[in-house]
């Protein structure tokens, strides 16, 4: 019997790369119809410090999954016209003057920092006046407060380094020779003005890090360079390499968001956001006001506990994840790592109202409330005031492929969710970013053509406001014991 033959692309193959916390994935896509061609995926090591607060991962490590991960897509990659990098964001990668790094990168959810972020804030004059600056008042997971540590903690690693950059920023350039990054992943640094969409020289001098370290912010629509002739690298020399982004602003363009339609994300951190026309500055720090990829805005909050504190809860019940229970009065607040939103970041789990009828499958939904509760408190501050209060909630991460978690999002949101089909949405984003460059085409639009946001719907439900006043209370009253380093 022959074999199927295999389709011809329409387009332009173009790769996509998400380089997220735990592993880096490749996605080769046909430009014109979003159809993935081949796929790899390769791990990444994160090590964490003995009080768990530090998280760091060697950068070499996420080149090596990258080169692997291109390999595994096979004859596709080495055919691709256009190539770009989503990467998680806030990561403080130091380099030497050859390009190695100094020592292993800082990641988003290393919290070690939380003494300088204090200190930062205070010195700049308060939360209002960073917020009016940069768009967000830095909490501990952004790049500024990295370095303050850094400069305090290891001086002379800070000393040694001649250059400062983010994940996504160091495989681009590690791709094109050019250090470069883009104005959504500079967003998240903290030393970037987002009134004038430009590095704050106050904010360097007061962190001790000169300009002349970062990488050059390129508009939407440049190119960051091409592929230079690497003899490991499975992809041709001379493709076009897009500007790349953070993580979270790839997902918003791989769904093609329109203003207005808000998006929670679960994963190993959750997120709420929405593109927004408006430039945000959130004074309380619950936003954080990104830049989108292109021209316009991406305010979003995030938890640094979702998916995996979620899990560990199972786990200490001897449960499956799905296996919850509904009644009882049982609160817990999984705040396991810290916490971003709200900001608590030497806070630990927390678990109260526990009675003798309360059944394991209690607590276990009780962790998916928490977890839940943590964004949609954001999601108000995250949306503005034109936004349709009935726009569904776009359901995506791993999480979303879970009935309880999709449950407990309808139950406490009151709102329509709907899950998109399309997976791996960081490396779609990044892929339709590749694309738009080689078809002269908005990135965002060719999203919408690929139909990335579609999938099943689900009606809302009324909401559970007695579940909702425990949390709110629980976390209200729990505050100071919280905040007890």
């Amino acid at each position: 019997m022959a074999a199927a033959a295999v389709p011809v692309p329409q387009g332009p193959l173009v790769v996509g790369v998400d380089s997220s916390t735990q592993s880096t994935k490749a996605l080769v896509v046909d430009s014109a119809t979003g159809e993935v061609v081949a796929r790899g995926q390769a791990p990444h090591t994160v090590v964490v410090g003995d009080d768990g607060t530090g998280k760091e991962s060697v950068p070499e490590q996420w080149w090596e999954a990258l080169t692997e991960a291109l390999r595994q897509c096979g004859t596709p990659a080495r055919e691709a016209a256009a190539v770009s990098v989503g990467g998680q964001q806030h990561g403080l990668v130091a380099l030497d003057a050859s390009g190695r790094s100094v020592r292993p990168a800082l990641l988003w959810n290393d919290v070690r920092s939380a003494p300088q972020r204090d200190r930062l804030i205070e010195e700049l004059g308060g939360p209002k006046t960073w917020a009016e600056r940069t768009g967000s008042v830095p909490p501990t997971s952004f790049t500024v407060t990295k370095w303050a540590w850094l400069m305090e903690n290891e001086p002379e690693a800070a000393r040694a380094t001649a250059a400062v950059r983010l994940p996504h920023d160091y495989l681009t350039e590690r791709l094109t020779g050019y250090g470069t990054t883009d104005r959504g992943e500079a967003s998240g640094t903290g030393w970037w003005a987002s009134g004038t969409e430009s590095y704050d020289e106050e904010i360097l001098d007061l962190i001790g890090l000169s300009p002349e370290l970062l990488p050059r912010v390129l508009r939407h629509g440049e190119a960051a360079g091409t592929v230079r002739e690497l003899p490991d690298l499975p992809l041709p020399t001379g493709a076009l390499v897009a500007t790349g982004t953070g993580d979270n602003m790839a997902a918003a363009l791989g769904l093609g968001l329109r203003p207005g339609q808000p998006v929670l994300s679960l994963g190993t951190s959750g997120t709420v956001y929405a593109v927004s026309v408006h430039r945000p500055a959130d004074p309380t720090g619950v936003v954080a006001g990104f830049a989108d990829t292109r021209d316009a805005w991406l305010p979003l909050a995030c938890t640094l506990n979702c998916t995996l504190a979620v899990d560990r809860i199972a786990a200490l019940l001897g449960r499956d994840r799905e296996a919850v229970e509904p009644g009882g009065s049982a609160v817990l607040l999984p705040f396991l790592d810290g916490e971003r939103t709200p900001n608590l970041p030497h806070a630990s789990g927390l678990l109260h109202g526990l009675r003798h009828d309360t059944t394991p499958g209690q607590v276990l939904q009780a962790a998916y409330d928490g977890a839940v509760f943590a964004l949609l408190t954001a999601l108000d501050q995250v949306l503005d005031e034109d936004a349709s209060p009935d726009a569904p909630l776009l359901l995506i991460g791993g999480g979303a492929k879970g009935t309880a978690w999709r449950e407990t999002v309808l139950r406490l949101s009151g709102r329509p969710v709907r899950v998109p089909r399309a997976e791996e949405l960081v490396a779609l984003g990044a892929a339709a970013q590749a694309a738009g460059l080689v078809l002269g085409e908005d990135p965002a639009a060719v999203a919408r053509r690929w139909s990335t946001a579609e999938g099943p719907s689900y009606d809302p439900v009324p909401r559970d406001e007695a579940a909702l006043e425990r949390l709110s209370r629980v976390l209200s009253d729990a505050d100071g014991l919280l905040r007890r380093a």
